[in-house]
């Protein structure tokens, strides 16, 4: 994006699993050969899956881990339940299976307090033997987590100066610096999956900032966007990779909430369906939802991050029919390599993008805008001799069932993030994004009662958009039990004055004045006994009055949350939390203006899809020729350089200011 003009230039390319690096450096090369110089880039914002992938796949480093002495089993125990949903009833129900092993794992003899003070010294000999049995076993990374360490950091950070004698060049992860809060078992899971993902997140953050050197791009501003929707430098993103699990899904969320603003929309539901999972999220009145814990793949992460739904359903999803007979739909994807069947890479087997292609929703000739061409007879094959032959079907047929399957699951993804909530789906306009989002959009409409759908002009590159429209964001937590009723609003001031001050010195260090940084004080409430907490926005606490007003917001947040409140019991303070934000150049995507232009000279012919089981003549619309105020009906099909629209029979579109695609029901 052009700072100056407001100019949007966009590249899509195909991924290097190998080497992520690698696609990204190809896009670049792309964007110098328009005539642009490496000196020119002075922003540069990069959303990663790497850490995700390293996590889902269990290919992580191999990770040690020390606990205070007699509470290994924290580790192994977890939760001491089973997870909500369908889990509950599932006879074959595992774990997840630990990322280090109890051979991997060390006692450390020291004990602090819960109230911080020290119970016994740390014991340093025995430590260093430990130490050495751990470093013969060739251990990359270690994560320390010892009990109360948030309250008394000493004995973890005495812990890591002594693991660089014994072990040099092994990472190290603190649970007082990764998450210094509450709840063992959350804390001990998040810290893990930091020392699981940070040499593998170390080493490729590493390899990409040499590269973009070499190619002359030396601007300071080189960030990684971080789950919680906000942006990290690359060496803070090194050290703290576990806030990068969301990074890739993170910023097409942050995009979504710039649409929102800029249409009026506030209630919006994004759908990001890629080539391999689809992610969703909820946004309420112009504003994402942040939760303070989630889970990936089953593993618990106490970290700020964008409440996003995945499942595995993209564009490079599996069908196959299994040895009962029946037809399955995913959850193993093709990849980039080698890819559907239709893009000729050596692929057999058939996706749902070969199943799109079937059923005349994609082009032929006019896929990322005529730079590759389509094999309709690969994909035809593939869905024959997988699904169509063994079950007896007609080509077109499986292909339609299997597109259906796939919708559904996605559909229950969209439910459980709305509905299962207390949302009404009707007050809410999908935004569809991702290389086969738009295609699957009206399907989505129709069958959820959604108010309709927006579709952004460049689709298929929208997370990528909303890195460029991010700001910097770190997150401070710091847990400190006490009633609200019995501490003193002085004590409140403090702590939150010792986080800004830790925080305006971190942004400080990355170039930001302070008047470009806004600070955002939290507090974690909860009813004294409760064993979960409301995150609630605070102003600034000098008076009792304050206190007073903290309490009746709780209240009414518990009411609005729970559908009850206990307006006569105590309320308890459990964690201080900072939101730092550092503010970059805004930029905002241009507004267009109609240019007069028929509508027939964006259309570029028909052909035969398929809707409901019967073959239908389609219209074909070129989205670059499409203007501000054009409307048209479907059935038709909207193809340009980085996606496809499909619009079902009874649906119609707008364009507005923005050249999204305003799809609704036609009444």
């Amino acid at each position: 994006m052009n700072e100056t003009t407001g100019e949007t230039t966009i590249a899509k390319v195909p991924s290097t699993p190998d080497d992520p690096s690698l696609a990204i450096l190809t896009g670049v090369d792309q964007f110098l050969g328009g005539g642009r110089s490496a000196e020119q880039v002075r922003h540069f914002c990069h959303g990663t899956t790497v850490g995700t992938n390293a996590l889902l796949e269990t290919k992580g480093a191999k990770t040690g881990l020390l606990v205070t002495q007699g509470f290994t089993g924290i580790y192994e125990v977890a939760e001491q339940a089973r997870p909500h949903g369908s889990a509950i009833f599932d006879v074959q129900y595992k774990k997840p299976t630990p990322l280090v092993p109890a051979s991997l794992m060390a006692e450390v003899v020291e004990r602090v307090a819960s109230d911080g003070s020290i119970l016994t010294h740390l014991d340093e000999t025995a430590l260093r033997e430990s130490l050495r049995g751990l470093r013969q076993r060739g251990i990359e990374s270690l994560a320390v987590c010892l009990l109360f360490s948030f309250l008394e950091p000493g004995h973890e950070e005495r812990v890591r100066d002594i693991i660089a004698e014994e072990i040099p060049g092994c990472e190290v992860s603190l649970s007082c610096e990764i998450v210094p809060q509450i709840r063992e078992y959350h804390r001990l899971s998040t810290t893990v999956i930091n020392a699981y993902l940070q040499p593998i997140l170390a080493r490729y953050i590493g390899r990409l900032g040499q590269r973009l050197a070499e190619v002359g791009i030396a601007t300071p501003q080189k960030y990684i966007m971080q789950s919680n929707g906000g942006m990290s430098t690359f060496g803070a993103t090194s050290r703290k990779g576990v806030a990068t699990v969301l990074s890739g899904p993170a910023g097409g969320v942050t995009a979504s909430v710039a649409v929102a603003k800029e249409t009026g929309l506030g209630d919006l539901i994004t759908f990001d369906m890629g080539g391999t999972s689809c992610d969703v999220a909820l946004i309420k009145d112009g504003q994402p939802v942040i939760a303070n814990r989630g889970k990936v793949e089953g593993r618990d992460i106490s970290m700020p991050m964008m409440d996003i739904n995945t499942v595995s359903a993209g564009g490079g999803t599996l069908a196959h029919v299994d040895d009962f007979g029946v037809l399955q739909v995913g959850p193993h994807s093709s990849g980039a390599v080698p890819g559907p069947a239709c893009y000729g890479r050596g692929g057999t087997k058939p996706t749902i993008t070969d199943c799109n292609l079937v059923l005349g929703y994609l082009p032929v000739g006019n896929f990322l805008g005529g730079k590759m061409r389509l094999d309709h007879a690969k994909a035809q094959r593939a869905v024959r001799d997988a699904i169509a032959d063994p079950l007896g079907m007609d080509v077109s047929e499986a292909a339609e069932g299997i597109v259906r399957i796939i919708d559904v699951k996605m559909q229950e993804a969209i439910k459980a993030i709305s509905t299962m909530r207390g949302h009404d789906l009707r007050d809410f306009m999908l935004l569809p994004f991702g290389g086969a989002g738009p295609i699957h959009a009206g399907r989505m409409v129709r069958e959820l009662n959604l108010a309709g759908a927006v579709i952004p002009l460049h689709p298929g590159v929208f997370s990528a958009m909303g890195l460029v429209m991010s700001d910097v964001k770190h997150d401070y937590v710091r847990s400190l039990l006490r009633n609200l009723d019995g501490i003193a609003p002085t004590e409140i001031s403090s702590v939150f004055d010792q986080m800004e001050t830790a925080a305006r010195r971190d942004l400080r260090a990355e170039g930001f004045d302070d008047d470009k940084v806004h600070i955002r004080p939290l507090l974690d409430l909860r009813y004294a006994g409760q064993g979960y907490e409301l995150t609630l926005p605070v102003g600034a606490v000098s008076t009792s009055a304050d206190l007073t007003v903290i309490k009746r917001n709780f209240d009414a947040e518990h009411e609005k949350t729970f559908g009850h409140c206990a307006e006569g019991e105590t309320v308890e303070i459990v964690s201080f939390r900072i939101e730092a934000t550092g503010f970059v150049p805004a930029i905002d995507r241009k507004k267009y203006k109609a240019e007069g232009t028929d509508i027939a000279q964006a259309r570029l012919g028909t052909r035969t899809a398929r809707f409901d089981g019967q073959d239908r003549d389609t219209t074909i619309y070129q989205r670059e020729k499409l203007d501000v105020g054009h409307r048209f009906t479907g059935p038709a099909v909207v193809e340009q350089f980085d996606c496809t629209t499909v619009v079902l029979p009874g649906q119609s579109v707008l364009v507005d200011d923005y050249k999204n695609l305003i799809l609704t029901e036609t009444a």
